[in-house]
């Protein structure tokens, strides 16, 4: 049976206004919209979702790792009973294939799973303990024990470009449930109808589960009164964002205003650059073209670890590697953009570096690639511009000296990827170095586009890249964005939260004393 849509808000158990003001999804493909209309949630809508939020977080940071995992465990098996629907829907709403969101899916159900297996466990709150020693001279020693805890209510805004896994059910959400922090969610105006099947998915699992009224809410709006206000209301304690720099400035900037500034984890704007090296360039040129065109424009040029930049030894070498993208080129598709706005920008920016594009139905562009060398890319820093679609710029450079200067001159960035022999990386230490304070991720020998979810990942960097670039919003490590460290001066036994407590109850990795085990 189809999903049938409200088209309302979620505040907590209940639904939002109707209200006059709404707004569609459009197809990508046509430009047409896609029904129903959606109802903007009201300021009311948004201040009793804050105040629920606000209630279930006193209730949340007291359960237990068993608790969360179980509604983390639910929230993935909800959405799996309705990848049918959401699979269509997402295909409909961003004219990306089926395929792609078959897997969306199953990455973002492993991801909740992922967490509910670390709270499960419980080590994850990094339990710190330092016996007394009331003998110690000139002064003795408390006792000083120490954990992580929920921070409280978490604003999550919806990414345009994952409108599963970065989006309502995705790992800003998963995370600070994990945490044991309510969500509200700024829908994506782009894809309202996905965003509904996925909350509706975690609404039910909240009541399934037995969590307090208001553990989640979702906000649809159709322009940015609400998700501004959201950011601003004083119940709100964290942010977590995926998208564009300007939207992440806008975020940071509304959150410095407030009485009490809070963070805001925003994931914005990445070339990630690709340096190929020249030993690598010799040997597989051809490999090197095809894996950076499927790159550059998986997605239709739409992930966040698109490579924009490929810096690629001059010469032959560089003419044979650019003819061959260029070809591939020529030969592919036109593919349809997520939104009007991003064909748009795509088409401005496309335009001003020479490549007009041709009228197409919807939001259809043509990929395109440019050149220019290393001198003409130092001197004019608009090449370094992230450009959001199926387009990157491939730069002629001369010798390691002249790429050192090039990696000094950018701005963080998601990733970087070194192509090189074996002789190549390890003339490359350098290069290396330059790249481990500019980058959150060093790919060597393949292409940043896929970020595999697991403990070690770093989806993070330096701004532009993200806000804060000791964090990463993939991996179990992102549940640190949503917490806060508290620590107990000799406390009694019996007021110590069950991690700290004497004899370790629930039997999770501890340091005690400077010595990490379950003992």
């Amino acid at each position: 049976m189809p999903f049938e849509f409200k088209a309302t808000s979620f505040i907590g158990s209940s639904r939002g206004a109707e209200t006059g003001k709404t707004f569609t999804a459009f197809s990508p493909e046509t430009g047409e919209a896609v029904g129903p209309e959606f109802h903007s949630a009201t300021k009311d809508d948004l201040i009793r979702s804050c105040l629920q939020a606000s209630i279930a977080s006193n209730l949340l940071y007291r359960k237990s790792g068993q608790e969360k995992a179980e509604l983390l465990r639910r929230i993935a098996s909800n959405l799996e009973e309705r990848k049918a629907d959401l699979v269509e829907r997402a295909s409909l709403e961003t004219g990306l294939p089926n395929a792609r969101f078959e897997g969306e899916t199953a990455r973002t159900c492993g991801q909740l799973r992922m967490f509910a297996d670390l709270v499960e466990d419980g080590s994850w709150v990094d339990a710190r303990i330092d016996t007394a020693d009331p003998d110690r001279k000139p002064l003795p020693k408390p006792d000083i024990r120490s954990m992580r805890k929920a921070l409280g209510p978490v604003a999550v805004f919806c990414a345009s470009n994952f409108p599963i896994a970065f989006s309502v059910a995705g790992g800003d959400t998963a995370s600070a449930f994990a945490a044991g922090c309510p969500v509200i969610v700024n829908a994506h105006i782009a894809h309202p109808g996905t965003s509904e099947i996925a909350a509706t998915a975690i609404s039910e699992a909240v009541v399934e589960c037995g969590f307090p009224d208001g553990t989640f809410s979702l906000l649809f709006s159709g322009d940015y009164e609400i998700g501004s206000a959201l950011a601003a209301h004083p119940a709100i304690k964290a942010v977590g964002f995926t998208g564009s720099r300007a939207g992440g400035r806008a975020l940071m900037d509304i959150v410095a205003k407030r009485v009490e500034p809070i963070p805001v984890f925003a994931e914005m704007s990445s070339v990630n650059p690709v340096f190929v090296l020249p030993g690598a360039a010799e040997e597989r040129a051809d490999e090197i073209a095809e894996g950076l065109f499927a790159s550059f424009t998986l997605g239709y040029g739409q992930f966040c670890t698109k490579p924009g930049l490929a810096f690629i030894p001059g010469g032959e070498r560089y003419a044979h590697i650019v003819d061959s993208l260029e070809g591939l080129s020529r030969r592919s598709t036109k593919s349809p953009l997520l939104t009007s706005g991003i064909r748009d920008s795509f088409i401005a920016k496309t335009a001003a570096r020479g490549a007009p594009q041709t009228v197409a139905e919807g939001f259809a562009v043509d990929s395109c690639v440019f050149e220019a060398t290393a001198e003409e890319f130092l001197r004019n820093r608009s090449l370094r511009e992230e450009v959001f679609g199926p387009t990157t710029l491939a730069v002629s450079y001369g010798d390691a000296d002249e790429l050192e200067k090039i990696a000094e001159g950018l701005e963080g960035q998601l990733t970087a990827t070194i192509h090189g022999t074996e002789e190549d990386v390890a003339e490359a230490g350098e290069l290396i170095s330059i790249l481990e304070k500019k980058v959150g991720r060093i790919v060597f020998n393949g292409y940043p586009t896929g970020v595999e979810v697991c403990h070690s990942m770093v989806h993070g960097g330096p701004y532009p890249a993200t806000s804060f670039p000791g964090t990463t919003s993939v991996g179990t490590r992102a549940i640190e964005r949503f917490t806060k460290l508290v620590c107990y001066q000799d406390a009694p036994d019996s007021v110590l939260p069950d991690e700290l407590k004497q004899g370790n109850p629930l039997g999770i990795v501890r340091m005690t004393d400077g010595e990490t085990g379950r003992d």
